[in-house]
């Protein structure tokens, strides 16, 4: 009983006819949400494009009235940009080596405390390899010194 609400395997409502009429009205509810879709993509780009085009006219302007006045104070303007442009160099090279320098002497205390910091494995390894690349040169240079001394 419950199949034949469903539109299962039963007489006149809900056989193959309810089924093909139902893939057709799927397919013209996917082509309205693409149609849908592109509308609105197409009123969204062309709202864009208008305040982009709004845009440009207002910096035409902007720069047509603001030209004189730079060109009268560009004297004063252009040294003034270049000292403010060296001193927010300045400022942020000052902060970024500041930060570099607490990140190093964070390492070192981790490295120096025990803890096991990144890196650590290849700075043990690379102080390991120093150590044995200073005993050859010891052991050479001692070799040496003892042939010289013998003849």
């Amino acid at each position: 009983m419950a199949d034949q609400h469903r539109g299962g395997m039963g007489g006149g409502a809900g056989g193959y006819g309810d089924l093909h009429r139902g893939g057709e009205t799927q397919q013209r509810q996917g082509a309205m949400m693409t149609a849908l879709k592109a509308a609105t993509a197409a009123t969204a780009g062309g709202s864009m494009l208008v305040l982009s085009g709004l845009i440009l006219a207002g910096t035409v302007i902007a720069l047509t009235v603001a030209t004189p006045v730079l060109v009268i104070f560009s004297p004063v303007l252009v040294p003034a940009a270049i000292a403010l442009a060296l001193m927010a160099a300045g400022f942020v090279t000052s902060g970024g080596l500041g930060v570099a320098a607490l990140s190093v002497f964070s390492w070192m205390y981790k490295y120096l405390t025990g803890k096991h910091p990144p890196g650590a494995d290849q700075l043990d390894h690379a102080k390991a390899r120093l150590a044995s690349k200073a005993r050859d040169i010891k052991d050479a240079a001692q070799h040496r010194i003892e042939q010289a001394q013998g003849s």
